[in-house]
């Protein structure tokens, strides 16, 4: 076994070094065209999105920005909910939980139409929403039909390049398409040639379902227009630009059309911006697109490669010896479920799937991704694709450090800031608190008011889950510059937090009141039905993480030794991180109470087992031991992130054979669209994760999860090969991967076993590590530059 160390300087130098060849199957492809959505290729460069359908005739490519929102700011807050706090808290002590859910469902919701209900497109909340519809009408020599007969189809994504294709023949030419949307040029560009001259007859035409305007002439194909504020119309203003270039051919414009006659080659430019932020969006998007237009193809490929793979191939993963890449994605996910073991490939395939859907969607310097990532078909998105943090915002960045993608944190660190001043203002408005809250559902206006009902939109955990992401990204990192720029948002949260405490007489210990736990309701002892209660595990689980981290930060940056003081006494107050119930489950809220919903899809009081480290087999045996009993009696179906986040439950808990179960359950086709909240989640045909609708919480938690099963480092060491299943067993290797304190880790394994690993650090210094269920101090020696 070797255990080399080597170092870096940086952590995000590393990160740009440290590249390894990729799997060659590393795509997903298909043998016809698309037939919904779900089942088109995302391609996306942090800002814009591209999804082609493939089709022979007309094709139809969904575009986007991810600033495209309707609605507008707005203040949204009851300022005389505080007013009815100690009516609440009192209640709520006398043991009248239904009582007081009445007075929070009157006084502490938002105003006005809050989401609509998750159909907020025309209210000031507002819904992310598609950009365009761009439509190539295709006509072909030799055909009197509207269906040629196309043979030899393919249609592919691969993940290496960021790149999508497809290829056909219609009677005997070859015809090819290939999409990027580029890390270079910023530009959506789609080439499409053929095999022999003057094949190519094509219309272009832009549009989308509402509030429009198209133009076409010599300065190429305009869409623009203005969405709905909430007000009727005043809303965000959007501009995109179609360009073409031909070999051979004759290339003219109709009145909202390019049309396109006899080519041997055309390259289709796509420019697009919004007024988010940028007044200036009109002539940016102009200079875009000449700034694309003066560089030839092969140099904007090369560029949009280039940069793609400086974040992509960071990292490197193979599962086993088997992979049936012969089949088409779908079939291969058909056959997945009758045999995993025939296809270990797959899982490989996900897991860069899922860091290909992170780099594709997030920017640094612009927003993270919505419950959508940035694609969207719809003017009306489910929920309004909106950022929910009672768990979905937060999942999507589970895999960010683990997967060596570090910088892509940077944008929810921003946008969390971005809260505070709002989140100030709200928590004064119901609590009369310090700090900041934003409850469920926020979105680019920074809302942060409560939702339309209690019994989902009071939930408080929103500011110290938050505050967890931006922790990962310290302890992964080590960066004290960091650490000092978001002591102030985690100290806002703290004292959010601190604020909420009130004593419970029963016990003594300090607890949130009012509360609930995430979307889910009990069984009051008189056989009423209520969410709002005073102290839910997750709550007492959030604050001892929160509050201690916040402590470790103070001493750190040497500030705030008051309240450091302060803190640690009320610290030693808060319950402990889990209670066991009588029938040996972990209890969810801080009386015994029976769920409405057995199998209920969150599962929020095992927070402290994942994302934070309060729960683990080594320090908390009992805790771990109630969380498997827990999850047993949840059951393993849900949706699609439900799924994810059960798997990352089973792999903290070293049982990669039941975190595998679960995977196979998530690789469950579906082209499923309507909204679900039980069981039946999985994937689409292109791999995005199925609810359904689609989310791409489903495909970053199952990323996170199976990153999860292969290194662990949050229990003071870290673990090589924690949760490995017997599907996995017989060999494998990662390169990339992450562990807290800044280490990248390299392993080899056969039969079970670690055979070859190197782990690299920016200094020299010791670190634990398990290897084959043994811990071990290893020396990590400086590097010789």
């Amino acid at each position: 076994m070797k255990g080399i160390i080597y170092s870096v300087l940086l952590y995000s130098i590393l990160a740009v070094s440290v590249c390894f060849g990729q799997d060659k199957n590393l795509r997903l492809w298909y043998d016809k065209p698309a037939r919904q959505w779900e089942e088109t290729l995302p391609l996306g460069n942090g800002r814009l999105g591209m999804m082609p359908d493939g089709s022979v005739t007309d094709e139809n490519i969904v575009l986007n920005d991810i600033t495209l929102w309707s609605g507008s700011p707005q203040d949204a807050n009851n300022y005389n909910a505080y007013k009815s706090l100690p009516q609440v808290r009192q209640l709520l002590l006398e043991g009248k939980n239904d009582e007081a859910q009445a007075i929070v469902n009157r006084d502490f919701i938002c105003r006005g139409a809050g989401s609509g209900n998750g159909n907020g497109a025309k209210e000031p909340f507002g819904s992310y929403q598609i950009l365009a519809n761009l439509h190539l009408q295709f006509s072909y020599p030799g055909s009197n039909t509207n269906t040629p007969d196309a043979v030899n189809y393919k249609r592919e994504l691969l993940l290496k390049d960021a790149v999508a294709r497809c290829s056909y023949t219609v009677n005997g030419t070859h015809y090819t398409r290939e999409y990027f949307t580029g890390f270079g040029t910023d530009i959506d560009v789609i080439r499409i040639t053929a095999d022999k001259p003057g094949q190519i007859s094509l219309n272009v035409s832009i549009d989308r379902p509402e509030r429009f305007a198209t133009t076409a002439g010599n300065a190429g194909l305009e869409i623009e227009g203005q969405l709905d504020n909430g007000h009727g119309g005043g809303g965000m203003r959007y501009y995109g630009l179609v360009k073409a270039s031909v070999k051979d051919g004759k290339l003219s414009y109709g009145s909202k059309q390019i049309e396109i006659h006899n080519a041997t080659e055309v390259i289709l430019y796509v420019s697009a911006k919004t007024d988010y932020k940028d007044a200036g969006y009109k002539l940016h998007a102009k200079t875009i697109m000449a700034s694309a237009l003066a560089k030839t193809y092969v140099s904007q490929k090369q560029a949009h490669i280039k940069n793609y793979q400086r974040l992509f191939n960071r990292v490197s993963i193979t599962l086993g010896t088997t992979a049936a890449d012969s089949l088409t994605t779908d079939q291969r996910l058909t056959q997945f479920q009758q045999g995993p073991q025939s296809d270990t490939g797959l899982p490989a395939l996900f897991f860069q799937f899922g860091r290909y859907l992170l780099i594709s969607t997030i920017r640094v310097g612009l927003l993270p991704p919505n419950l959508q990532g940035l694609w969207a078909n719809q003017v009306q998105t489910p929920w309004n694709s909106d950022y929910h943090v009672d768990l979905n915002l937060q999942m999507c960045h589970w895999p960010v450090e683990v997967a060596n993608l570090p910088e892509l944190d940077l944008p929810l660190t921003e946008f969390v800031r971005g809260l505070m001043k709002n989140g100030h203002r709200t928590a004064k408005a119901y609590y009369n608190a310090d700090g900041w809250i934003a409850h469920v559902i926020v979105n680019v206006w920074g809302f942060t008011e409560p939702g339309e009902s209690a019994n989902w939109g009071s939930t408080k955990v929103g500011p110290g889950w938050l505050s967890n992401n931006l922790w990962r990204h310290y302890l992964f990192t080590q960066d004290k510059n960091y650490l000092r720029e978001i002591y102030p948002i985690i100290k806002g949260a703290a004292q959010f937090y601190n604020s909420l405490l009130i004593k419970d007489p029963q016990t003594g210990w300090l607890v949130t009141s009012p509360s609930s736990s995430p979307e889910n309701a009990f069984y009051m002892p008189n056989g009423h039905v209520a969410s709002i209660c005073m102290g839910p595990t997750i709550d007492n689980q959030i604050i001892r993480e929160l509050f201690s981290n916040v402590i470790f930060a103070a001493k750190e940056l040497n500030q705030d030794p008051d309240f450091l003081k302060y803190l640690a006494g009320r610290l030693a107050q808060i319950p402990p991180a889990g209670q066991v119930a009588k029938d040996g489950r972990l209890m969810e809220w801080l009386e015994d109470y029976k769920e409405t919903e057995p199998h209920h899809r969150h599962i929020s009081h095992l927070y402290g087992l994942y994302p934070a480290s309060l729960i683990t087999p080594e320090t908390t045996p009992e805790l771990a031991e109630a969380s498997k009993k827990t999850l047993e009696a949840r059951g393993d179906d849900g949706t699609s992130w439900s799924l994810a986040y059960k798997m990352l439950f089973w792999a903290r808990l070293h049982d990669g054979d039941r975190a595998f179960k679960l995977y196979k359950d998530l690789m469950r086709m579906t082209r499923k669209t309507e909204i679900n909240y039980g069981a039946g989640g999985g994937v689409y045909p292109n791999l995005l994760s199925a609810g359904p609708p689609f989310q791409l919480d489903g495909n970053c938690g199952g990323t996170a999860a199976i990153a999860e099963m292969l290194i662990q480092s949050h229990a003071g060491f870290i673990d090589l090969l924690p949760a490995l299943p017997a599907a996995w067993k017989e060999t494998g290797e990662v390169k990339g991967l992450k562990a807290q304190g800044n280490y990248t880790v390299n392993m080899k394994w056969r039969d079970g076993k670690i055979v070859d690993f190197e782990i690299f650090s920016p200094y020299q210094r010791k670190v634990k590590v398990r290897v084959n269920g043994v811990i071990k101090i290893i020396t990590v020696k400086k590097l010789k530059v």
